[in-house]
């Protein structure tokens, strides 16, 4: 303490709560913490504080300003621990709050627009509530869950693989398309018709035989998908055709193969799936070819 400090009078709480701005309870509370300490007492037991307790006050307020809990404070003011460490662990702190609020936002905007069942508001609750590690847990667990006991080198594992290909974080500023993409990615992961129908993709592409027969997908997607929209039977000799364009003069043996690879491997909902992960994890659309495969396993087999 200096000279001044030794001659400047000592203030009372109430002064002091004045000159500072801080009500008398609070100062109250922080001198009964033990992070600003009196002084001196009168005789009457009356709190006196000097000029180093003023400014020991100005940069408690301001560390609880930041958001910072008495037992920081306290770690500091004892120089146990470095302002700026504790500072930047209050950043990350407040860092992860605002994704936690911006997300809160993206839900009530969806909520906002009403028409939602039962299940979306439970979905959309639970969603506004989980952090980053907590969403991927919940793929995780579902791709871990269907896939347990499969063959690792067999044909459906690269599909363990993809599915479990999350975003770290939502995007700061989530939009409402990837709010309602959680929402129904989490209906899907949930469902268990979803799950069963990805465990028997998972376990036939296991069981699948060696086959040559295979189609080009680009082709399968034009053709089919051409004949699909013009509405073609599948069992019609236009349709017939159209398989030749894709495979060729294939063998009736190699065409049953080729469709139970197809209607192992072809699912609108897990196409769905993957549209989904893509608006999650911000991919360019992909094509829908579910229903051009469905239509050409079809014809194969007629």
């Amino acid at each position: 303490m200096t000279a001044t400090d030794r001659t400047a009078p000592l203030l009372t709480i109430g002064q002091l709560a004045r000159r500072s701005g801080v009500p008398v309870r609070t100062i109250r509370f922080w001198s009964d913490s033990g992070v600003l300490p009196e002084t001196d007492r009168t005789a009457s037991g009356y709190r006196r504080y000097d000029a180093a307790a003023v400014a020991r006050l100005d940069l408690v307020r301001t560390l609880r300003e930041l958001g910072m809990g008495l037992e920081d404070v306290r770690e500091v003011l004892l120089s146990r621990r470095e302002v700026g460490e504790v500072a930047a662990a209050h950043v990350r702190a407040i860092d992860d709050r605002i994704r936690a609020l911006r997300v809160q936002r993206a839900v009530c905007t969806v909520l906002a627009r009403g028409g939602h069942t039962p299940r979306e508001l439970t979905l959309m609750n639970d969603l506004a509530r989980l952090s980053a590690e907590e969403r991927q847990r919940m793929i995780a667990e579902f791709v871990t869950e269907t896939f347990a006991g499969t063959d690792p080198e067999a044909p459906g594992a690269g599909i363990a693989a993809s599915m479990r290909t999350m975003p770290t974080e939502l995007p700061e500023d989530p939009t409402t398309e990837q709010v309602e993409a959680w929402v129904e990615l989490a209906e899907l992961v949930g469902d268990p018709a979803f799950r069963a129908r990805v465990r028997e993709m998972a376990v036939g592409g296991s069981a699948l035989p060696p086959s040559t027969a295979a189609a080009d997908p680009a082709a399968v997607a034009e053709h089919a998908g051409a004949a699909l929209r013009e509405g073609i039977d599948p069992a019609s000799p236009q349709a017939a055709e159209v398989v030749e364009r894709i495979v060729g003069p294939l063998p009736v043996a190699e065409r049953a193969e080729l469709a139970a690879t197809i209607a192992t491997f072809t699912d609108r909902r897990v196409e769905r799936y993957w549209t989904l992960l893509g608006i999650l994890n911000g991919w360019p659309p992909a094509p829908r070819n579910a229903a051009a495969f469905e239509w050409f396993a079809q014809a194969l087999t007629t």
